[in-house]
């Protein structure tokens, strides 16, 4: 039998025992949130939901970061792209979202200069390419992108490529935890949490969340068996009434994280209070650029007025983002809003919730 088959039986196996075991432990309903986007994906994908006992439920959380970018952020984005002379740059999954009137795939149809890029540095080639225009790099990720783009500003102040800046708009994972314990209405008693931001970040960057709310936390990987294990291993602090911050993925995951990367980030970023949709502002939950880098800082080169955002009406993708609803629960799913025509970010992000239950999900 050929290696692949062979992990796959062996994966297969693995997964069948902990899903006898998460029936045999779960006796009382319980409300399970994977955070990472991701996660989302892999659940709908391998279709982990119709195999576990009626007793657990999965929220899909706020783990999709285009999705999270609020509306303001996505409108000035859009802004920006409109200045004579401005070269924008940005990974694909923002192109479609919609803003509040256009979007920046709608833009560029209109004649605007923008260019998706597949990492920072080919936006730095762009402007060195181009020094006779501005190029803005769009800032948009968790903790595990970051440092990609902080290590761009450091390059490009080492190298005085003076046309190029970046306009930060990352969120903090941890920071976003606690605002979903004080959400009305949101029932967490668990949380699956984030692989690659944790490979970042480490384990002990939620000790605090974890202390605070003493909710039980575990890091999982992406395979099947991986989120089953930490479904698994929920499931039994939660029955047994003993709360605990663990790691079930430990082939990536360490206490302290990558000490090269949060360095970079430290030295480029600083803490700043950021507004996530759907959440609202959350005190320290994204990250800035520090006045040292000022000459990177797109926010202080370009003057940019942002007209008040408008959220489009009868959209719930704010709604499912935050485990208040699920896709079918919103009145523009499969109707209105699709893949080829979205009306929010949740149906154009590949790990938007919408878009995976869209994929997925029959009816």
């Amino acid at each position: 039998m050929p290696l692949k088959h062979i992990e796959e039986y062996r994966d297969s196996k693995i997964s069948k025992k902990l899903i006898e075991k998460i029936k045999n432990l779960s006796r009382r309903p319980i409300r399970l949130m994977e955070v990472c986007g991701t996660h989302t994906v892999s659940i709908f994908r391998s279709g982990i939901r119709s195999v576990l006992p009626e007793t657990i439920s999965l929220l899909s959380g706020p783990g999709c970061p285009v999705c999270v970018t609020d509306q303001y952020e996505i409108d000035a984005f859009i802004e920006l792209a409109r200045i004579d002379d401005v070269i924008v740059t940005t990974f694909g999954d923002l192109m479609r979202v919609p803003g509040s009137v256009s979007s920046l795939q709608h833009e560029r149809a209109a004649g605007r200069d923008i260019r998706v890029v597949y990492s920072t540095f080919d936006a730095l080639e762009v402007a060195q390419k181009n020094q006779d225009r501005k190029v803005v790099f769009l800032g948009v990720g968790f903790e595990t992108t970051a440092p990609t783009i902080a290590a761009s500003i450091q390059q490009a102040s080492q190298l005085q490529i003076e046309n190029y800046s970046v306009i930060s708009a990352h969120k903090l994972v941890p920071p976003a935890l606690e605002a979903l314990m004080s959400l009305d209405d949101v029932k967490i008693d668990g949380f699956i949490l984030p692989g690659h931001v944790s490979v970042i970040i480490g384990l002990d960057a939620y000790r605090p969340f974890f202390e605070k709310y003493k909710t039980p936390c575990v890091v999982a990987g992406f395979e099947p068996a991986d989120i089953l294990q930490a479904i698994r291993m929920l499931t039994e602090m939660i029955e047994s009434g003993n709360p605990g911050l663990e790691n079930a993925y430990p082939r990536a995951v360490t206490a302290e994280g990558n000490a090269k990367a949060r360095q970079i980030l430290t030295d480029i970023f600083e803490p700043a209070d950021a507004c996530w949709r759907a959440i609202g502002p959350i005190p320290r939950s994204g990250l800035k650029i520090r006045d040292e880098f000022a000459a990177h800082d797109a926010l202080k080169q370009f003057d940019i007025r942002v007209p008040d955002p408008q959220i489009p009406s009868g959209c719930a993708c704010g709604e499912i983002l935050i485990g208040k609803k699920i896709p079918p629960e919103c009145k523009l799913f499969r109707k209105v809003c699709t893949p080829m025509d979205p009306v929010g970010p949740c149906m154009v992000s590949t790990e938007g919730t919408c878009a995976a239950y869209y994929k997925y999900h029959a009816g």
